[in-house]
């Protein structure tokens, strides 16, 4: 063979090894990136619903317009609710009345016992001296100076005085006792305060829930709330989509999983965007294969079994600062490639 010949047969040989290795290689070594077309756009979006029944008086928000959190979506007709806050403050009012009437009554109780006390220590005073007096009539009847009549009406008298003591020290003994049930009162109007202010407080959030408002920034979707209309706790009216804290679900296929970890570079292309792409990066991988939470879940034990190769849920987060993410609308179709040529951090080494 000539020696062109050997030098040509050499080049396409090298040519062939090169075009095997090139095909072969990232199949035997791995891949350095790994790509799904199973991703689509997705937001954490709320539900919003009122917490109150009524008739819908003003809807303030159109459909696909951006909102505030906190800003007002519609109202509700309060005038039920604001009657029923008028009479719950009413009815504190009320209650703060008897609280001061059975504290004034308890306080006014230290009087009576001081009027009580003082009536025993008059009686008690009265009865010594009608002691003395008996005393005396009887040492001058004994002698022949006084007469019998006049120590037996000091004997009345000292037994009038007795009762008298008597019945003011039980009177004594009862002012003393109605401190407990005055103090008991005291104790069951505070309650009776304390629970009208929870009524009250009460009346004043749901007189508050009559006025819905955004619970987060982000667009209006699904706006089924219209003037004149009946709500009840719980029904959807409207959702408010958080755009700006769009992400991405990509489901990759199990063997593709083999090099992958949170923090790798990744580039999204959105099928709207003509091929634009978008930078991320890998936050998390789901816990469980997209089977695993299914209504219906396969039973692998039962009839003929054939090997399906799963997908696993992983979790991209945008980039800030990037133009397209603008015009994301959750659920879009999206490519996912990851780089996964990245070391992974030596906690995770560690765990693995």
């Amino acid at each position: 063979m000539k020696r062109k010949d050997k030098i040509a047969v050499s080049v396409i040989a090298v040519f062939a090894v090169g075009v095997l290795v090139y095909l072969v290689a990232p199949g035997m070594l791995g891949s350095k990136r790994q790509t799904t077309n199973d991703a689509f756009i997705a937001a954490d979006f709320t539900l919003v619903a009122p917490r109150v029944a009524g008739f819908i008086k003003e809807v303030l928000v159109e459909d696909n317009q951006r909102v505030k959190a906190g800003q007002l979506l519609a109202l509700i007709d309060d005038r039920d609710f604001r009657a029923a806050a008028q009479a719950a403050d009413a009815d504190t009012l009320v209650a703060r009345a008897q609280l001061k009437n059975a504290n004034a009554t308890l306080e006014r109780q230290s009087s009576v016992i001081a009027q009580a006390q003082a009536t025993v220590a008059a009686d008690r005073a009265e009865m010594a001296f009608a002691e003395h007096e008996l005393n005396r009539y009887n040492h001058l009847a004994g002698v022949g100076a006084g007469t019998v009549q006049n120590a037996q009406q000091a004997k009345t008298r000292i037994d009038q005085a007795t009762a008298r003591l008597a019945n003011a020290t039980a009177v004594l003994a009862a002012e003393r006792k109605q401190v407990e049930i005055l103090t008991a009162q005291r104790d069951a109007a505070e309650g009776g305060l304390k629970r009208a202010q929870a009524a009250l407080e009460m009346a004043s959030y749901q007189l508050s829930y009559t006025r819905i408002v955004a619970p987060v920034d982000g667009m209006v979707g699904e706006r089924a709330v219209r003037v004149g209309a009946y709500v009840t706790p719980g029904s959807k009216i409207l959702a408010v989509v958080p755009l700006a804290d769009a992400y991405v679900v990509a489901n990759f296929q199990e063997t593709q999983l083999s090099h992958m970890h949170a923090g790798q570079a990744v580039q999204v292309r959105v099928d709207s965007f003509d091929g634009e792409s978008l930078n991320g990066h890998l936050e998390s991988l789901a816990p469980a294969t997209g089977v695993t939470f299914a209504s219906v879940k396969p039973d692998n034990a039962t009839g003929n079994f054939t090997k399906v190769v799963q997908r696993i849920p992983v979790k991209i987060i945008l980039e800030p600062n990037q133009p397209l993410t603008e015009r994301l609308r959750v659920g879009m179709s999206v490519e996912a490639s990851v780089d996964t040529r990245a070391i992974a951090p030596p906690r995770e080494v560690a765990q693995q």
